[in-house]
């Protein structure tokens, strides 16, 4: 029988860590665990779940502790989880089917929780997290998967909400920072980085290590979608918006089937209209034309991409497009659109209209 293990880090997760074991303990046959330094009750906590506990001493390097569980596993597949993580759907007979049928990557869909302008937002990134023995990270932060086998899309779906309302950024800047200055061209650490100050709010910081990242995009990359949306974003928020008319016309050809491209695209249209009226009124037509392509599109499975970017966001934005146009047979039209779906800033501005 093929064996599989669960590889953690930890450090201080007594907070989270009960749920992730408690949904990924059944589905494997070991966990192994390497703590950083906790100095609450984690490693009680994993002791509890049957885990095998490893003392690692942290050197500010995630793929070398991550490495260090991994050679500590004596499963023939590891799955790696992180302790603010928890699997959401009944995937044990999918992932010894993976096991036992492939040799490759496993991609899985984590769903994560964020705060954004006040309103709590999910997204899904696509995640190697399964993969066989002998398998390894590299990167200080961020880390990734060295590799030459294929990735392979898996319906594993995890939960994670530890960056809700639970700030890492200066832990994160200090090592993308080092991260960057060893590896000054390479798109994934910048586009990281530049990641990690926009979430901050610090556009002005992010807006040149955007720029460095995507003048080394290759187009290739899994994050290159994402990394086009979040800069676009960034020139929205730095108020350069005069940027981002050459990046979206050199994107389009590349990025027709992604709704958070478009949604993006919306914003942006809305926020250069209304800088300058006069000099820029051409563009107002593109504001409709984008959230109508959102919704065109729908939801994907394809892309790295924020929940209702293809169904009830651009539904509520086009509400409030028409609504201000005067439209208010249309603005009520999209409104119960986005509000069926439970969005609530639809269904309130709904009642305003009432």
């Amino acid at each position: 029988m093929v064996r599989l293990s669960l590889a953690m880090i930890v450090k201080n997760e007594a907070q989270d860590l009960a749920r992730c074991l408690e949904s990924a303990g059944p589905l494997v046959d070991e966990i192994v665990i390497a703590d950083t330094g906790s100095t609450d009750n984690t490693r009680e906590i994993a002791l509890s779940y049957g885990a095998k506990v490893y003392e690692y001493e942290w050197t500010h390097n995630f793929s070398d502790a991550r490495n260090f569980a991994l050679r500590q596993s004596t499963g023939d597949w590891n799955l790696v989880l992180d302790a603010d993580e928890y699997i959401l759907n009944d995937c044990g007979g999918e992932i010894r089917d993976f096991i036992a049928r492939h040799q490759g990557i496993g991609r899985i869909k984590r769903i994560d929780k964020f705060e954004q302008n006040g309103e709590v937002m999910e997204s899904q990134v696509f995640i190697s997290r399964l993969f066989p023995k002998g398998t390894f990270y590299t990167g200080i932060i961020h880390e990734q998967v060295v590799t030459d086998l294929p990735a392979l899309k898996t319906s594993i779906e995890v939960y994670h909400d530890g960056y809700f309302h639970r700030s890492k950024s200066d832990r994160n800047l200090k090592l993308l920072r080092s991260a960057v200055k060893e590896h000054p061209k390479d798109a994934y650490f910048l586009f990281q980085l530049a990641k990690e100050y926009r979430m901050a709010g610090d556009y002005l910081a992010a807006a040149p290590y955007f720029a460095q990242c995507y003048e080394h995009l290759r187009r290739e990359e899994a994050f290159y979608p994402l990394a086009v949306v979040d800069y676009l974003y960034n020139i929205i928020g730095s108020r350069n918006l005069e940027e981002g008319l050459e990046l979206i016309e050199r994107e389009k050809p590349f990025l027709p089937d992604y709704p958070d491209f478009h949604f993006v695209c919306g914003h942006y249209y809305r926020e250069l209209v209304f800088s300058n009226i006069e000099k820029y009124i051409a563009y107002f037509p593109q504001i409709e034309q984008s959230f109508l392509t959102c919704l065109a599109l729908g939801e994907t499975s394809r892309y790295d991409s924020v929940r209702g970017t293809g169904s009830f966001l651009p539904a509520y934005n086009l509400g409030v497009f028409y609504e201000t146009t005067g439209d208010t047979a249309k603005a009520r039209m999209y409104y119960e659109t986005a509000a069926r779906d439970g969005y609530k800033p639809a269904a309130d501005r709904l009642a305003k209209l009432d």
